[in-house]
């Protein structure tokens, strides 16, 4: 009976630890490579540190691009408003130093 208690409970916590082990965070992956870095320091292994950084460096350059790129999404309209006004401003502008160009007057 002993036994049969022991099994039941040890197939209960593997069961609970297999099926809570899926629920990862955001936050999951940095602990997860600050844990390993730690573990291969104390076996002694060497750690690249290069390739670590631009394993990193690659993950934050991925977000910003997906952040950038759902900002202009956002405000590109205004965005190109703006550079057909800039656009729109000087083309009058060189319209009107045309048109003033055998003038007394000043083209500003």
């Amino acid at each position: 009976m002993k036994k049969l208690t022991l099994l039941f409970f040890i197939i209960y916590i593997w069961s609970y630890s297999i099926f809570n082990a899926v629920n990862a965070k955001a936050d999951d992956y940095n602990n997860a490579v600050v844990g390993h870095v730690i573990t291969q320091v104390i076996q002694g292994v060497d750690v690249d540190h290069s390739e670590l950084l631009e394993a990193e460096l690659e993950r934050i350059a991925y977000k910003v691009a997906l952040e950038m790129s759902t900002a202009l999404e956002k405000h590109l309209p205004f965005i190109l408003e703006a550079l057909a006004n800039e656009m729109r401003q000087n083309a009058d502008l060189a319209y009107k130093c045309k048109l003033l160009d055998n003038t007394t007057y000043e083209c500003k």
